[in-house]
């Protein structure tokens, strides 16, 4: 990182009174007292965090009524990764902590769900629990026990809400892929954890496309082996149902119980990309998962009784379950299935009365290029937090939601991953938010920047580790029973510490910048540069939509190639590339000057919307398409077909 990016300006400072007014304020003060020192400031509450992970872990369960007092020694019984021992003694079941929202009423509107397909729905606390209870009555009828898992290919619905809860409560296993996931994507999926129940939909909404899926849910339930039900939720109502109806299914109330389980028990299955290879199936915690999402949603987003939490996603990517677990701190949830137009979500924030409004990066960014100011879109003054995820949101992303967005909700950036099904680095109600920065590392997640050497340091940029183990880390990767493929995926670079893959500087003052995928790195002439903050320049020039940076440097060839995605109406002319060329060398270096630039319809991204940089340089090296990505993990995979046409040799 260079200098000048240390001395980014303030764009948000917290409220004087917040330690009194808000939630981590109030558990700062609680801390304090039981431990006798003053942790009410953020940095000393974050190093107590992760130098005490034991009092704090234990502190956060009893804050947040998880469970009684538990001893130290008993809140992690070892803390050698991949082995880590939480709460031994404990039991649990991440159902009830939901479903004994604290401070809902029955009768309060804890779900507010929007549909491309139909009507909006709202389900109080005590419809969702009837919900969950003629769910597990189902699942039961079906023969679902403890350990099995029940697959669903089901959009950000409240039925499927109510499907994961009564997998949960019955101690199954839940995983679930989004409707415009492909056959061949699904069963890569499913096919590994082998579901005893499937739930479907017949098709499903995108703006006005209307997808029908009777025919893949066929061919899906045929390719998984020991499947022993098909239900179909007729969400579109156009074709007879295959297998058993979602109502048929749900036709008993036996009311709701929930069976005791160990901290580790499994509660759901979430995937890697799988853009090469078959996607990884990671394994999360009844405790681990709520334990986090209690700390995170409560201290960091500042959510409570009262708050309706949004966070646009599908069910393929962890974001969806992230947004599930809000009603473990009392606040509701707004769940949207179908097209994220970029005005209309902004109307659908005001409409659903959200008080945080969570999305990703690129959204925001398409706003941007679209001209969208949402302020004159809809009413936002209910707005106190905006999440952006998915991707570092360059600064000029920054600028445009202080402009346009609200001028005063705290804007989050965040950084985490499926992997950890949280943020790791992002913001906090005490921590001023600085442009283009994570304004901190988040409690509890002990995260370092490593030179090669595996020295951690302040000011440069290095490898993002996490030194230190958390609850959410995942209990292994299915089909890895003796955690080979785990220890190799994140602990082998560093052993005993977890290395996600990301090049990361944290500042003096605890803030953070990630500069992109450490596999994906440019480097040229010794000049290491990650490529988010490639991005992050280009993509700020009036006319680029998006883009994509590709290295070649293979021995005989040092070649740095840029794809563009124009705005509407824009095109890559010389006056374009001239701009780009002249950001590019003013804010970067003039090392980092693309040899080539070439104009494409999109930008190929995964069905969790990340750019595939590794995927397209193998394809640029020769390696067959086929072999370098996997197309049914892609969002958009016709947009991969501008990246098969060989650039000219130099000459």
């Amino acid at each position: 990182m260079r200098e000048a990016d240390m001395t980014n300006e303030v764009l948000w400072l917290p409220r004087p009174d917040a330690v009194e007014t808000t939630n981590i304020g109030r558990f700062g003060q609680w801390l304090s007292r039981r431990e006798e020192r003053d942790l009410t400031g953020y940095p000393a509450l974050w190093r107590y965090s992760v130098e005490r992970l034991r009092p704090f872990w234990g502190a956060v369960w009893e804050y947040f009524g998880l469970g009684a007092t538990v001893p130290e020694h008993r809140v992690l019984a070892d803390e050698t990764m991949p082995d880590t021992v939480w709460f031994p003694d404990e039991t649990f079941n991440y159902a009830r902590a939901v479903l004994t929202a604290p401070g809902v009423d029955e009768d309060d509107v804890l779900v507010r769900a929007y549909s491309d397909a139909r009507e909006p729905v709202e389900w109080t606390l005590g419809e969702l629990r009837e919900a969950v209870a003629r769910a597990r009555a189902g699942l039961v009828a079906h023969g679902v026990r403890r350990g099995d898992r029940v697959a669903a290919w089901m959009p950000n619905i409240p039925e499927t809400y109510a499907l994961m809860l009564a997998t949960a409560s019955l101690g199954a296993v839940f995983s679930s892929c989004a409707p415009e996931f492909g056959a061949k994507a699904v069963l890569d999926r499913f096919a590994q954890i082998e579901p005893k129940v499937l739930v479907a939909v017949d098709g499903y909404k995108y703006g006005s496309k209307t997808v029908d899926r009777t025919a893949e849910v066929r061919r899906v339930a045929r390719g998984l082996e020991g499947l022993g039900s098909l239900i179909t939720l007729p969400y579109l109502g156009t074709a007879a149902p295959e297998g058993e109806t979602w109502d048929r299914f749900c036709a008993y109330d036996e009311g709701v119980a929930f069976e005791p389980l160990t901290f580790d028990h499994p509660l759901y299955i979430l995937y890697s990309s799988g853009t090469t290879g078959l996607p990884k199936a990671i394994v999360h915690s009844h405790g681990g998962m709520a334990i986090e999402h209690a700390k995170m949603h409560s201290l960091h987003h500042d959510l409570g009784v009262g708050d309706r939490f949004f966070w646009y996603s599908t069910t393929g990517w962890m974001m969806w379950n992230y947004l599930m677990s809000a009603p473990i701190v009392g606040a509701g949830i707004v769940m949207f299935d179908g097209a994220p137009d970029p005005a209309g979500m902004w109307r659908l924030a005001e409409a659903s009365g959200a008080t945080y409004f969570g999305t990703s990066a690129p959204f925001l960014m398409a706003c941007r290029s679209r001209g969208i100011k949402p302020m004159e879109e809809a009413d936002l003054s209910l707005i106190r937090g905006i999440g952006s995820t998915g991707a570092p949101l360059p600064a000029v992303g920054f600028d445009y939601v202080y402009e346009t967005v609200s001028e005063t909700a705290q804007l989050q950036s965040l950084s985490g991953g499926t992997d950890l099904c949280t943020g790791f680095v992002g913001g906090a109600p005490t921590v001023p938010v600085w442009r283009g920065e994570l304004s901190c590392r988040c409690l509890g997640a002990d995260v370092q920047s490593f030179d090669p050497e595996g020295r951690p340091g302040i000011g440069r940029e290095g490898e993002l580790v996490i030194a230190s183990p958390m609850p959410s880390m995942p209990v292994g990767l299915w089909g890895d029973p003796l955690k080979h493929r785990y220890r190799d995926t994140y602990l082998t670079d560093f052993p005993g510490i977890w290395r996600h893959g990301d090049w990361i500087t944290i500042t003096d003052r605890g803030s953070a910048v990630i500069s992109g995928r450490s596999d994906a790195t440019l480097n040229r002439g010794g000049v290491r540069m990650g490529t988010a903050e490639f991005y992050a320049v280009v993509e700020a020039i009036e006319g680029v939509a998006d883009s994509l940076v590709v290295h070649l440097d293979d021995p005989g060839q040092d070649r740095l190639l840029l794809y563009i995605a124009c705005s509407e109406g824009a095109e890559l002319d010389d006056d374009l590339r001239r701009r780009i060329n002249a950001a590019l060398r003013e804010q970067l270096s003039p090392r980092h000057l693309p040899d080539e630039m070439r104009q494409v319809p999109a930008i190929p991204r995964t069905l969790s919307g990340k750019k595939v940089e590794v995927p397209v340089k193998k394809i640029l090296k020769g390696v067959p398409a086929e072999e370098a990505i996997a197309r049914d993990a892609l969002a958009n995979p016709d947009a991969l077909q501008a990246f098969l046409r060989p650039w000219p040799k130099p000459e």
